[in-house]
């Protein structure tokens, strides 16, 4: 069992197995420790969450966690699932290619026998499936693909697995389902669920499966909250680029899948709403591009983040003051213009009362990779203001910092590992020594780097079995170039994290424009978590 850092507040438990790994989550099931936040699995790691209380001292809970008894009993027999899958996948015939075998033969062995749910991961509703035939032990593709369609029946390494959504992704594909693998509106919203047991089913043709697919039923929908009587009403006029209802995110939801999500700048988003009186958390517009709106009536708006132009002008054309990081009032009628930042990426309008938007799994936050949370706002869309309890306004909010403008050197504090010891030593200097530019890719899902020289592994034949990572890892695709994952990053994933941004930092990562420059600078040097009890001076 290692112990490995994996940013400020957590560690990534590495253990032998799968087995090993299962019999760990289970023990932690059964007799949590307090100091334990969130628990998200991976093929043979555990990614915890630490409390705050324990971040200065993690090896305490290292050393609990080895004393646990992880002897492996028999896996009980979950309920089990049929998967109906109409076997035509892109990748079906280079997967039979790479076993030596038949298409047919392909499906013959993944219909043949019983897989189990172990984990979920990667994306809401998508679970890992282990234990069927030994002989569909496959690697990854070569080059994710960018796009991969909901329903899509795939294999890597020992797993099989369902893409419950359209997204990005590197297992090969050699089917699809009809079947909805993750619907918010259902209880529980994933279909599979750790434990359970699933046999896929061939389907003859694509009649047959156009067939079951109509056969579903689809649970309702819930309608989109309604305004209350008198409520003012912002309308959307013109979103150069879709704005997005962010809070603080829906934490502790990592074993559906979910990450937390959230705003990118989260001091941003509290200094917003104490301006207007409302409690810190409520959910605010987070704007990357402009906006222009109009106001049915009163109401009392407030914007933070990245500084920007605001234009608010009467009924009549008159325009009046304005000011970033203070109270404005509207009228109705009023016209409020919000250029694109000068600096910075993102801004953060907030209206007294809070918004009336409809929580999806306890947050009305917009996951973009994940695509939860209330549809991005565009032009026409219509935003009625809440009536939420609300306090005295603040006067005297000010930014935490200045946000950098394109062209701009940000240095960004990082804790190396947990997957340090994967790269070379060359590398690891590199990661510190030179500038990494932060390109147009961009977006709430990870800032995508490009370096003068790119990062080299240790071993570039060695695959990553899935793990779990945090907000602000950076992962080093095969490509060397890095991507810093930000808020909707995907809970797992194979590729190694170098390094970790510092908890203190996030909110400057998520202000960094294309074009800006980031320095990484190391905490300290790569070290394991040693457990209290081995400590010289224990």
């Amino acid at each position: 069992m290692r112990f490995l850092p994996a940013g400020s507040g957590s560690m990534l438990v590495e253990l032998a197995d799968l087995d090993e790994t299962l019999a760990l989550q289970a023990s932690l099931a059964a007799a949590p420790i307090a100091d334990i936040e969130e628990v998200v699995a991976g093929a043979r790691t555990l990614l915890l969450r630490l409390r705050p209380a324990a971040w200065r001292d993690p090896g305490r809970v290292a050393a609990e966690l080895r004393a646990r008894d992880l002897t492996a009993g028999a896996r009980a027999a979950g309920p089990l699932v049929e998967i109906p899958a109409l076997y035509d996948g892109e990748d079906l015939r280079a997967v039979a290619d790479h076993l030596g075998v038949t298409p047919e033969e392909v499906v013959r062995r993944h219909t043949g026998s019983d897989y189990h749910v172990v984990f979920i991961g990667f994306a809401p509703g998508f679970a890992y499936l282990a234990g069927g035939d030994p002989g569909l032990n496959v690697p990854r593709r070569r080059s994710p693909r960018t796009r991969i369609p909901a329903g899509s029946v795939a294999l890597a390494g020992v797993f099989s697995g369902v893409y419950p959504k359209d997204s990005p992704g590197g297992w090969q594909l050699i089917g699809r389902t009809p079947l909805e693998m993750w619907d918010p509106a259902r209880e529980p919203a994933a279909l599979l669920q750790p434990g359970e047991r699933v046999r896929f089913r061939a389907l003859r043709d694509r009649d047959d499966f156009e067939a079951t697919r109509a056969s579903v039923v689809e649970p309702g929908r819930r309608a989109p909250k309604s305004p209350e009587p008198g409520a003012t009403v912002l309308t959307v006029v013109e979103a150069p680029l879709p704005a997005l209802f962010q809070d603080l995110g829906r934490p502790g939801r990592a074993g559906q899948g979910v990450s937390a999500s959230g705003a990118l700048d989260r001091a941003a988003l509290r200094a917003a709403n104490r301006i207007v009186g409302n409690e810190p958390g409520r959910p605010c517009i987070e704007i990357a591009g402009g906006i222009v709106f109009t106001s049915s009536g009163p109401a009392v708006i407030a914007v933070a983040g990245a500084p920007c132009a605001i234009e608010i002008r009467t009924a009549d054309g008159v325009p009046y003051p304005t000011a970033a990081y203070a109270p404005l009032p509207l009228a109705a009628g009023d016209r409020v213009a919000l250029r694109a930042p000068e600096r910075g990426v993102r801004s953060y309008l907030a209206a007294r009362g809070g918004f009336a938007v409809e929580p999806e799994l306890g947050s009305a936050s917009t996951d973009t990779l994940a695509r939860l949370g209330p549809a991005p706002l565009q032009a026409g869309a219509r935003l009625a203001i809440g009536s939420d309890r609300a306090g005295p306004v603040a006067l005297h909010e000010t930014p935490a910092e200045e946000p950098p403008a394109p062209g701009d050197v940000v240095t960004l504090d990082v804790v190396l590992g947990p997957r340090a010891d994967w790269f070379t030593a060359a590398s690891l200097a590199l990661l510190c020594d030179q500038d990494w530019e932060v390109t147009p890719r961009s977006d709430r899902v990870g800032l995508r780097l490009a370096g003068e020289r790119a990062l080299d592994r240790a071993d570039p034949a060695i695959e990553l079995p899935s793990e779990g990572a945090v907000t602000g890892a950076i992962q080093v695709p095969h490509d060397g170039q890095p991507v810093l994952f930000l808020a909707d990053h995907p809970l797992t994933g194979g590729y190694p994290v170098i390094a970790t941004v510092a908890e203190r930092h996030l909110d400057r990562a998520g202000q960094i424009p294309p074009g800006a420059r980031i320095r990484f600078r190391a905490l300290g040097p790569f070290a394991e978590i040693v457990p209290t009890s081995d400590r010289i001076d224990a």
